[in-house]
């Protein structure tokens, strides 16, 4: 393998541990910005935005695949012995964090946990420095922040992948749970329509930056004031466009739902907008999902949500319909997903033990 030393500030390369100012050892076969199409090695989890169906379905079948081997064949499989994940939790979390320790674990790897208490992110010590000194300990960041601004910077200066675990503008490894359980009920994705109802979150904002791309179609149901934002719609009109899929927003959640396959919400007040609560529940009358809402949907619909959830967002019969509502299918998905996300990002040598599903 080709290695090459040069004096660059580039982020091509990785610096080594114990290198000293900017010297870099580059290695063209193995970057931080391959975009290799059977390799995410090196790569940043920021958002979905940043990956080609393929890669995403690359994600979805080792995630069926590790809960083939691991849950349903009870196989003992640690390829990430050895390796070390910092987990850092602005917010805080039950999903996202309990599926990450675990999940690390299962295949082999040790991960740190830093709540606001434990770190100083931003406060006593720069985004930059932080991220530096975890490059030095860690073999991969995994963040739930309050700024996407920060993963950005920590993108930056970290000379190790980082995965976003949340950020205000996009939740992927949520999304990919999602598609993970629609893949497992319907069999396929491609030609599915997904229905959003609810606010233009980064809940939102992440279905439009997957679906288009893996050939279903998107409808997004906001109240005025809270849309999507328009950045990211642009991009995921892009998407629909080159895909052939349909993309739609409205104002009205019965002209989003009717005769769609799956019903997807979520909270209306997330953390930090508790202020704004009242607010927000005048504003979003009208976009409970209820029975009689979703019987406007196909007779084999579905309901997701990425929990916790509230009674104002979805009734009880809803929620709890053990036959339409797959939230508790949903939320262990998040467990095999990101570990799919953080073993590809890590290694190539995992091999698939099951064909590829169909998407």
């Amino acid at each position: 393998m080709f290695l090459a030393i040069r004096l660059t500030a580039s982020r091509a390369g990785r610096r080594l541990p114990g290198s000293f100012g900017n010297l870099i050892v580059c290695n063209k076969y193995s970057t931080k910005e391959s975009h290799r199409p059977t390799s995410l090695v090196g790569r940043d989890f920021l958002t979905l935005r940043d990956y080609s169906a393929a890669e995403i379905e690359t994600l979805l079948w080792t995630a069926k695949d590790l809960k083939t081997q691991i849950k349903i064949n009870k196989s003992a499989y640690q390829p990430l012995t050895g390796k070390s994940m910092v987990a850092i939790f602005q917010k805080r979390s039950t999903r996202t964090r309990v599926s990450t320790e675990v999940g690390f674990k299962l295949l082999g790897g040790n991960t740190v946990v830093l709540s606001p208490e434990d770190g100083h992110l931003g406060v006593n010590e720069s985004i930059a420095d932080t991220s530096r000194v975890l490059s030095g300990f860690a073999d991969i960041i995994l963040a739930r922040v309050y700024s996407h601004r920060i993963l950005e910077e920590m993108s930056r200066e970290a000379d190790i992948p980082v995965i976003n675990a949340l950020s205000d503008s996009y939740h992927p490894l949520q999304i990919l749970a999602d598609l993970l359980t629609l893949q497992e009920r319907f069999g396929r994705l491609r030609g599915l329509t997904v229905s959003w109802v609810g606010d233009g979150n980064n809940m939102a904002h992440s279905l439009l930056m997957a679906c288009p791309k893996l050939g279903i179609n998107l409808r997004v149901a906001t109240p005025r004031g809270y849309e999507c934002e328009e950045r990211i719609v642009s991009d995921a009109k892009r998407f629909s466009d080159q895909a052939g899929t349909e993309l739609s927003l409205t104002y009205d959640p019965e002209k989003c739902v009717r005769n769609a396959d799956v019903i997807v919400t979520d909270t209306w007040i997330s953390m930090g907008q508790e202020k704004e609560k009242q607010e927000r529940l005048k504003a979003f009358a009208g976009y409970q999902v209820t029975k009689q809402l979703a019987g406007l949907a196909k007779e084999n619909w579905v309901f997701l949500h990425c929990l916790p959830r509230k009674t104002e967002e979805v009734t009880d019969d809803v929620f709890n319909d053990r036959q339409r509502s797959l939230v508790w299918q949903e939320a262990e998905n998040r467990l095999w997903t990101v570990m799919a996300t953080a073993l590809l990002l890590l290694t190539d040598d995992h091999q698939p033990s099951i064909a590829k599903p169909e998407f």
